[in-house]
Parts: C-alpha cells; sequence; structure tokens
C-alpha cells in the first residue's frame, strides 16, 4: 500500500475512535456509490454526519477549513444525497471535517462541524 494511503487509513481509524468517544456511533467507513466517496458516515442523535478526514504528518498544511475546497464538497454533497436514498429515512445532515495531525507520539485532532452548507449553485455540477 502507498505511503499516502496508509496515512489516510490510519486518520480515518484515529477520526473514528475520536468520535466513537465523543458519543458518535459509525454508520459507515469508505462508503462508495459510483466514483464518489464518503471517509466516514456517523451519527449524532437524529443527525447523520458525513465526515471528510484529512491526515497530515507535517503542520505546514492548512487546517480542515482550508482542506476541502468547492469541487469536494458538491462531490460529499452527492455523496450524502445517495447514502440518504439507500437509507430510506428522512433524517437531517451535516457535513464535518476532522483533520488529524499525526506529528507527535499521541494524534491531534480538530473537528470542524458544519464545516459547509451546500448551495443551490454546488449542488448541481
Amino acid at each position: 500500500m502507498a505511503e499516502h494511503l496508509r496515512t489516510g487509513a490510519e486518520g480515518e481509524q484515529v477520526a473514528c475512535q475520536w468520535l466513537e468517544q465523543q458519543g458518535y456511533r459509525i454508520l459507515a467507513r469508505n462508503w462508495r456509490h459510483g466514483h464518489l466517496e464518503v471517509d466516514i458516515v456517523a451519527r449524532q442523535g437524529g443527525t447523520v454526519v458525513i465526515v471528510e478526514v484529512k491526515t497530515r504528518r507535517s503542520d505546514r498544511y492548512d487546517g480542515p477549513a482550508d482542506a476541502v475546497g468547492p469541487a469536494k464538497q458538491r462531490k460529499l454533497y452527492r455523496a450524502a444525497e445517495a447514502y440518504l436514498d439507500a437509507l430510506g429515512e428522512d433524517v437531517a445532515v451535516r457535513f464535518d471535517i476532522i483533520t488529524v495531525w499525526m506529528t507527535g507520539a499521541t494524534p491531534r485532532i480538530e473537528h470542524l462541524e458544519d464545516a459547509f452548507y451546500p448551495t443551490p449553485d454546488e449542488e448541481t455540477d
């Protein structure tokens, strides 16, 4: 496995464990629909949370607010629509970003809830 893929998988595992410690229930990891993928689908109460995980091995990168641009947001929105259709429930959805810094003995986590809201212009691509 390529190093960047291994790093990403480690970060997703850390993020899942952290979310569970915060009371989230993990519904899916690396959920795919066609070419779309969601790193983590979790549930917090009545809300389905779509989580994009960014793993860093250096502090030189931007934080989570800068890590997911408009094109990625559109893909996550479309993936969320497909997931909710498959779920068959009418539930609230939220888009979060978690950055995991693997720069010390203990990973550092930054969780940005409600990281973005798709607008009508973003919903169609």
